[in-house]
């Protein structure tokens, strides 16, 4: 069967991998010239299986009042008279209770477990490097609430069978040695030790050539137009290099899917929520972070890359506005100061900013559509290399018409 993926970065990269693997013709069309030129680029490093929550949480409501005055804060919202924030926003907030966060962790749970085994039976198949590291996650809290607040999903990762370690500091700082020198603003913290790190546009780049030679076809620098519809079927792709067409059709285009769908009379509700990022060379591996800390006050990531550490965080509701604002590097930039002093230089540091598809749930919207040869791959928010192999894997079986090794309910289009 011939299969068109819309979107380039590692969502539909990994989708067209596992479509080709399922022996069908797969051909990628992505606007940029390389695959991981946008979303993927330079996002957090991280590969959190047991730290895939939802935003959509118990108490959000009133954290995301104090963070409208807070300096430093995690979240910050530009006013806006967009219909599509504010509805976005609504649904969000109507997520923000115990069980419905319990429902949308557990489904983000099950795609990022399935995606971690996927990941591992790639990386053992297939020569890929991508600096990766296979030395988990620290997430680490500044005080005693903190530590209260993380007793429920522990509860949720006890049933998903996700392995995780209670540290004190001392055992945070056996996890992270350079933590010794800044233990005075740490209480404790939450190792999840199968959680990975690594370069996401290395990775991408390596899968590009692993899905050329496994004959994917990948037309980049082309424009994707429109979608269209013939008897309730997709007939064709309208692209800059004009008319093109498949058997069936999978949009994997991040936070722009929603507005390629729209006209179709499907609405899915992925917003763009924006991040930052920092990248900056080790100065001092004793004094530079092992693998990925998760700072819980402000959110914030610091991965360890090869002689490379990477920064990432703030959330930021704007719509598709890609300016730098001076304001969140500062913020991302205390962090890693405050935490990992001297560990890199900040003099040589590069900033960059990229548009995370965000779900009001935080599941990602994976499968078929009301049109029957139309699948959608998108909405992965924060998590998106985290569930991209299962993801990939999952949206494969369906396209092929396989029974998937985990269960899709609650992933398609239909939960809306």
């Amino acid at each position: 069967m011939k299969v068109i993926v819309l979107g380039g970065g590692v969502i539909g990269l990994t989708s067209a991998w596992y479509l080709a693997q399922a022996g069908h013709e797969v051909t990628v069309i992505e606007r940029q010239l390389s695959s991981a030129a946008e979303t993927s680029f330079a996002n957090a490093g991280q590969i959190s299986y047991g730290y895939s929550s939802p935003w959509a949480a118990p108490g959000i409501p009133t954290k995301a009042l104090k963070w409208l005055i807070q300096k430093h804060a995690p979240l910050k919202i530009k006013p806006s008279m967009s219909p599509e924030l504010y509805l976005w926003a609504s649904k969000m907030l109507a997520n923000c209770n115990q069980a419905s966060y319990q429902v949308n962790k557990s489904r983000m749970l099950r795609v990022a477990n399935y995606s971690r085994d996927c990941l591992i039976e790639l990386r053992e198949n297939h020569a890929i490097n991508y600096e990766g590291r296979q030395q988990g996650t620290l997430q680490v809290f500044r005080n005693h609430a903190q530590i209260e607040a993380v007793a429920k999903d522990i509860t949720l990762l006890q049933e998903s069978g996700t392995r995780y370690q209670e540290l004190n500091v001392d055992a945070c700082i056996q996890a992270e040695p350079a933590l010794a020198n800044v233990r005075d603003k740490i209480v404790g913290g939450l190792r999840l030790p199968d959680d990975e790190t690594g370069d996401c546009y290395l990775f991408c780049q390596q899968l590009v050539t692993l899905a050329k030679q496994a004959g994917v076809t990948f037309k980049f620098g082309t424009d994707i137009t429109h979608l269209n519809k013939i008897d309730g079927k997709i007939s064709s792709v309208s692209s800059s290099i004009g008319e093109l067409t498949a058997d069936a059709y999978v949009v994997a285009m991040g936070s722009y899917s929603a507005s390629l769908l729209r006209p179709l009379g499907l609405s899915i509700p992925v917003y763009p929520v924006k991040g930052y990022s920092l990248t900056l060379p080790v100065l001092n591996d004793n004094c530079a972070p092992v693998s990925t800390v998760m700072d819980e006050t402000y959110k914030v990531a610091i991965t360890r890359f090869n002689q490379r550490i990477r920064v990432a965080g703030t959330a930021e509701l704007s719509g598709y506005n890609l300016d730098l604002s001076e304001q969140r590097k500062e913020t991302i930039a205390m962090v890693v100061n405050d935490l990992f002093p001297l560990g890199g230089d900040m003099e040589q540091a590069e900033f960059w900013t990229g548009l995370r598809p965000m779900t009001p749930d935080g599941t990602p919207i994976i499968g078929k559509t009301p049109i029957s040869n139309l699948f959608t791959n998108t909405g992965h928010g924060t998590l998106g290399w985290t569930m991209a192999c299962g993801s990939g894997k999952l949206l494969a079986d369906q396209v092929s018409g396989i029974t998937p090794d985990i269960d899709p309910q609650g992933l398609d289009i239909y939960r809306y």
